[in-house]
């Protein structure tokens, strides 16, 4: 699809369709011109006549902008970002300032040495069940933490996402549990629902058969069912800060005897607000004796608020957890307006290449818009943001896993909140408010060391 060294649709090729869709390009476009700049092959042009049915891209459709021009370039979201009203203010990030040149070769990456799960003495039963899932090597950040958790030494992780941080800390806390299931009684706060039942799944897949039992806590599940699972025996309780504090506020669930406590995406908890509701979490634990807190990235604003959770600890970065974006293929592109950008969209889904595409765009309202055009185009395309019901936004993201669709749309909690493997290209529908929303939005592809593709509308 596009050369590897190639970052962007640059205005000095000498290709008519480039230069039409170039970046700083000012020309006008004809009617059954390409509507994908920066392609020079065959394939790469876009035919808008003669498609065999396909739907045409009409600008006087009610599923296309008809007013695009107010709000391209000069406003992101516009009145269309919030029902309330609210205007968003233009991001001041300029992706084109971060992306790089070129994917460097995997010849030059450090080849980094760990140990087999084998290697760590682990609890027999729990090394079968990790051979059933066909785990061999740790990777570096299991490697580097095992012992420090395995010891009960309280620990602040830096790895980038998609390095097997659940593994770090599920792994060395069933082996504990294993060993007295009296004591390590353990809770797992993460910042969303999608997290939340990735790492309970993670952990029935790790403990089954072991008679070691955990509970997962969400919003929008019955409370009823909740309050249910508390009367039995847990030993892992997972959930996000919210639904955490409700059941403790309703006397449903007491902490007295957990002394283990993990802080997962630890940076994504500060960003959405979740401080206050970890502290109270925190404060109910008279027992806590070793705090596990794993962040993809090491920001100073936070140091101050670990320091006061945590006041005697190790710290590991690993080097996996820099903004690591080498094997991601970066470009942007800068449509004329929203027709435009929608057209060369569509163009762009319908290329093979483009297997499983998660887009970003920054509102509830404009990630529903854009499914309903791209299911006007006959799409496999879905969507999840926070007024969708739980149930909803589960199916969704078992859907797209599966690949009974191609595309989902979403807004930043899927940045954060969803593992997905194999996803072949990231889409910013809308520039992301800061570089932490960027890099965290680009690094859902180009994962396990495999190549991924990033492209940002702007």
């Amino acid at each position: 699809m596009r050369e590897k060294n190639r970052k962007s649709y640059s205005p000095r090729k000498k290709n008519k369709v480039e230069r039409e869709r170039a970046i700083e390009s000012h020309s006008k476009n004809k009617k059954n011109e390409s509507s994908e700049g920066g392609k020079t092959s065959k394939q790469g042009e876009r035919r808008n006549s003669g498609s065999g049915g396909r739907k045409k891209f009409n600008p006087r459709s009610k599923s296309s902008n008809a007013r695009s021009g107010s709000r391209s370039g000069g406003r992101s979201g516009g009145r269309s970002g919030s029902r309330s009203g609210v205007r968003f203010k233009k991001s001041e990030l300029d992706p084109s300032m971060m992306i790089n040149t070129s994917i460097k070769p995997k010849e030059n990456k450090k080849d980094i040495q760990t140990r087999t799960f084998e290697e760590l003495n682990l609890n027999p039963k729990l090394q079968s069940r990790i051979n059933k899932k066909g785990f061999v090597k740790t990777t570096e950040i299991q490697d580097k933490t095992f012992e420090i958790v395995s010891e009960g030494k309280s620990i602040i992780g830096i790895a980038n996402t998609g390095t097997g941080k659940t593994g770090a800390f599920l792994i060395p806390i069933i082996d504990r549990i294993l060993s007295n299931k009296n004591k390590h009684k353990t809770i797992v706060l993460v910042p969303t629902r999608e997290l939340a039942q990735q790492v309970e799944q993670e952990f029935k897949s790790l403990s089954s058969g072991l008679k070691i039992f955990s509970s997962c806590f969400i919003g929008g599940t019955s409370i009823n069912k909740d309050i249910d699972k508390l009367r039995r025996l847990n030993h892992v309780i997972i959930g996000t800060p919210g639904r955490i504090n409700d059941m403790i506020n309703r006397r449903a669930l007491k902490l007295h005897d957990f002394s283990k406590v993990v802080l997962d995406e630890f940076d994504t908890m500060l960003d959405m607000g979740f401080l206050q509701e970890v502290q109270k979490i925190i404060d109910q634990m008279h027992q806590r004796n070793q705090t596990i807190l794993f962040s993809a990235t090491e920001n100073p604003k936070q140091q101050n608020i670990i320091d006061n959770l945590v006041k005697q600890y190790e710290k590991v970065r690993v080097s996996e957890g820099k903004a690591n974006t080498d094997n991601i293929y970066q470009e942007v592109i800068k449509p004329k307006d929203d027709i435009e950008k929608n057209q060369m969209l569509v163009d762009l889904l319908r290329k093979k290449e483009f297997k499983k595409v998660l887009i970003f765009s920054e509102t509830k309202r404009q990630v529903s818009k854009l499914c309903n055009i791209l299911k006007k185009f006959e799409l496999r395309v879905d969507e999840i943001h926070g007024d969708k019901s739980q149930q909803y936004r589960s199916k969704a993201i078992q859907k797209f896993k599966t690949g009974s669709i191609q595309i989902m749309v979403a807004t930043d909690v899927a940045s954060r909140g969803i593992d997905i493997d194999n996803i072949t290209h990231v889409i910013n529908y809308r520039v992301p408010s800061s570089r932490e929303s960027y890099i965290h939005r680009i690094g859902r592809t180009g994962r396990a060391g495999k190549e991924g593709n990033a492209i940002t509308f702007i």
